[in-house]
């Protein structure tokens, strides 16, 4: 019984590193685990299953809005990837290389995809004719491989799950309306089911995706102050459909090229939960995301009728639509306590033999520590109303942590010690030049995120060279 309650509470405080507490809790609640691939995960099952519900509700989402599920190979030819300049420069140094197959080797090198624009391009090359064919708005879900240096689970691996949107229109109106179409459903989907507030905007030149006319972001601010791009929707003006020669003939007859667009999301959002919602006693779950949403503890369950009532709960919860789990192992119920918080299930039921005879149960939050009594008659509607409430709470609880640490800085000096010595947002005006941006990053390790949709014009401007002001953006340090 020590040996199980010290493996629960062996987690770095995150004040003391926040990088170990990181890795404790996605080790300790057995989210993944290392493999013998260097840099390669092994998604475990708790780990996967809340992939499985963003993937679930996300897709929901896609389909309201006309997307269709594809699947594409995972090999392009190495000819297919060199047709946008930009494109292959820009993942040159993270892709990964398959050069024979069985004993013999191959005639033409084949890349495994890191993204998948160019097998995308190619189909859409054969399939699209006339301006009938249009739009063509596909989805699909697959895991990418990206050669990192640095890797740290769930962030940033050389494998890693994601979903990549592709589609093709006939006006360059319909392409920008759809990529900020899926930015904004990324946004919305993140603060209704993660629980997590975004900072919407478009991306600099320097950090738009290799290839693309915008790349537009959501940002989201971590509890130790670094930002999390946690989606981008790019929109590619015509530039890949030129070099694929993408063309239909339109309502006139001519012939015109399409305008593309591409968006994506990764498991890097089960980092995101983890590090917006997350304490020192492990992981907190929004409702929404948590594949159990209530535990049932039995108290004393050697007593007769406790884990027949327990069983009898879980099936009437069941019956309502949550996600529960009775907890009958022979651990006491403090470490199941420890273990409920740790592995950041929403809710516990506590229920005893003293329980029973009183017609109540305990219900704890997992957000707030809170404990309250509930009959047992009323906890049904009670229950859902219960995780509906810790839902908001967490969303509520995160946007005050991210306005609490977003700043405003209108000299380089004020930027400089803003950015080194509080963590967080930092808006600040920018002149639109690269050489600025250059000077920050070197000067602070900050980075633009993005400039917001929502502009606010603090100052005349740019923070760093005192030129006059093109745009606000936020600028943090990021993961």
């Amino acid at each position: 019984m020590a040996d199980e309650k010290k493996q629960v509470e062996a987690i770095t405080s995150m004040s003391e590193d926040f990088a170990q507490w990181y890795t404790d809790i996605v080790l300790k609640a057995e989210l993944v685990d290392y493999s013998s691939v260097k840099g390669c995960l092994v998604i475990k099952p708790a780990g996967y299953a809340i992939w499985e519900l963003i993937q679930k509700q996300l897709d929901e989402r896609f389909k309201e809005t006309g997307v269709e599920n594809v699947y594409m190979p995972m090999f392009i030819p190495e000819s297919l990837l060199e047709k946008e300049k930009d494109h292959v420069e820009g993942f040159a140094p993270e892709v990964a290389w398959v050069t024979q197959g069985g004993l013999e080797p191959l005639q033409e090198r084949l890349v495994v995809r890191p993204t998948s624009e160019t097998l995308f391009c190619d189909l859409y090359a054969n399939i699209i004719h006339s301006y009938r064919d249009l739009p063509k708005v596909y989805n699909q879900w697959c895991s990418v491989v990206r050669w990192e240096k640095t890797t740290r689970p769930f962030l940033r691996s050389r494998e890693f799950l994601w979903q990549e949107g592709h589609t093709a229109h006939a006006t360059a109106e319909e392409a920008e309306a759809r990529t900020k179409q899926m930015l904004n459903l990324y946004a919305q989907f993140c603060e209704e089911v993660l629980a997590i507030p975004m900072v919407k905007g478009r991306k600099t030149d320097k950090e738009k995706f290799a290839g693309a006319e915008a790349t537009y972001t959501i940002e989201a601010l971590m509890h130790d102050g670094k930002a999390l791009q946690s989606g981008t929707s790019h929109n590619f003006g015509d530039g890949f459909a030129k070099a694929f020669n993408i063309q239909y003939t339109d309502k006139d007859n001519k012939l015109s090229y399409v305008y593309q667009t591409s968006w994506g999301m990764t498991t890097r959002l089960i980092g995101a939960v983890i590090m917006v919602h997350g304490d020192d006693s492990g992981l907190k779950l929004p409702p929404r995301v948590a594949p159990v949403q209530t535990v049932i503890i039995p108290i004393m369950q050697n007593k007769p009728g406790v884990l027949d009532k327990a069983n009898e709960l879980a099936a009437a919860l069941k019956a309502k639509g949550i996600r529960v789990k009775v907890d009958d192992t022979d651990k006491r119920p403090g470490f199941k306590f420890s273990e409920q918080e740790m592995r950041g299930f929403p809710t516990r039921i506590e229920i005893g033999p003293k329980d029973i005879e009183a017609g109540t149960c305990i219900i704890a939050r997992r957000d707030t520590g809170e404990k309250i009594t509930v009959a047992l008659s009323e906890i049904e509607n009670k229950l859902p109303e219960l995780l509906d409430d810790i839902q908001n709470n967490m969303l509520e609880t995160a946007r005050k942590h991210r306005d609490a640490h977003t700043y405003s800085a209108t000299t380089y000096e004020e930027f400089v010690d803003t950015i080194n010595n509080k963590p967080g947002f930092v808006k600040a005006m920018w002149c639109g030049d690269v050489e600025c941006e250059n000077k920050i990053k070197e000067d602070t390790t900050a980075t633009s995120r993005c400039m917001p949709f929502e502009q606010e014009k603090i100052s005349d401007v740019c923070v760093c060279c005192g030129r006059p002001a093109k745009a606000l953006v936020y600028w943090g340090k990021a993961y």
